[in-house]
């Protein structure tokens, strides 16, 4: 597995903060993170195969995560002008999904799930663009959203021992790779 991290961190340049293993039985399943996803908090209600109402339930992304023994959780950290900083938080996201994206291609079909929904198509100006309700065109590229699964990354974090906030002006995105000992290390 660490092969991998560093093969996609030399190929997209983007450095990865931490990483740990978790065994999956220790990932704390939020129907609250679910709703919140229901709820629209982060405005990718309806508009993605990843995220409510299209995805599936969260105990059925629970299910299919408890089919493998562990899973890897891997951070970027991005410093940011201020706590304000916009396009540094933006390009960060973009940075990180660069590297999820490089890291899932690397992988054989086993779920990876990432910091908001699906960003594998994207439109002419290069921007993440689900083709939902239309058919997924790529489902086999396609990345899950944590928070969709019902994964609430501060507790995931403490599960990892990573720290969820690395200082002041700075942000830090997390995804997560399910897998079995036997399939990656």
């Amino acid at each position: 597995m660490k092969k991998i991290l560093e093969d996609a961190s030399v190929a997209t340049g983007v450095h990865i903060h931490e990483w740990a293993i978790v065994p999956s039985n220790t990932l704390i399943f939020s129907p609250e993170m679910f709703d919140y996803c229901q709820k629209n908090t982060c405005g990718n209600y309806n508009k993605s195969w990843t995220c409510p109402p299209a995805c599936e339930s969260m105990e059925d992304q629970r299910e299919k995560i408890l089919l493998y023994k562990n899973v890897l959780v891997f951070t970027t950290m991005h410093e940011l002008e201020d706590s304000f900083d916009y396009d540094g938080m933006t390009g960060g996201r973009e940075n990180h999904t660069l590297l999820t994206v490089e890291i899932k291609k690397r992988l054989n079909d086993v779920p990876v799930f990432g910091a908001g929904s699906c960003p594998v198509c994207k439109d002419n100006d290069g921007n993440s663009v689900c083709a939902y309700p239309n058919p997924c065109p790529y489902p086999e590229k396609k990345i899950g959203s944590i928070e969709a699964a019902g994964i609430n990354v501060t507790e995931l974090s403490k599960a990892a021992g990573i720290a969820y906030n690395n200082g002041k002006n700075t942000v830090t995105f997390f995804s997560m790779v399910s897998f079995s000992p036997d399939a990656l290390l």
